[in-house]
């Protein structure tokens, strides 16, 4: 029974792990710690599901499962413990800081936009799924889920510029 349950699951794992965790950092605002334990239930998750939804579509199952639990987490006023991070190593060659500085202000403007939108915008625009494949992960009907993404990427626009413009 669990040979015939494993079939697959290990692979499956290995290839989108990091496509997943990405996924559920955009999900969680660029926590990294949040989003790996979130990864992590979610593959629980489908490791009980596996004999059901391997052969149909493992992806759009697990992606549900995250936006779901992303969004129940959101929720919640208190998380446990919040550990740190270590401390990253010193530069190497080449300059990144410009490329890490954009993409970490964009997830700090995605962690000011509600779950929904937050999810909608990220399944839409960074895992470039279909509006149909959207409505289906966030539980509602296409137009709603055409219009979180529509209303995330105006409030993401919005808080972006914001941030550009000088201080007086």
């Amino acid at each position: 029974m669990e040979r015939f349950r494993a079939d697959g699951f290990d692979e499956f794992v290995a290839a989108r792990w990091s496509t997943l965790l990405h996924v559920a950092r955009l999900l969680t605002g660029g926590d990294r710690q949040r989003a790996e334990d979130l990864v992590q239930e979610a593959l629980v998750k489908l490791w009980f599901a596996w004999p059901k939804v391997a052969e149909q579509a493992p992806d759009a199952y697990v992606r549900q499962i995250l936006v779901r639990m992303a969004a129940r987490s959101a929720r919640r006023h208190w998380w446990g413990e919040r550990p740190m991070g270590e401390l990253p190593d010193r530069p190497g060659p080449g300059d990144f800081s410009s490329a890490v500085a954009e993409r970490s202000r964009l997830e700090a403007a995605l962690a000011l936009l509600p779950p929904r939108q937050r999810a909608a915008v990220v399944l839409r625009y960074c895992e470039d799924l279909p509006e149909s494949q959207v409505a289906q992960a966030l539980g509602c009907p296409v137009g709603t889920a055409r219009s979180h993404a529509s209303r995330g990427v105006a409030r993401l626009r919005q808080i972006l510029s914001d941030s550009v413009r000088p201080v007086r």
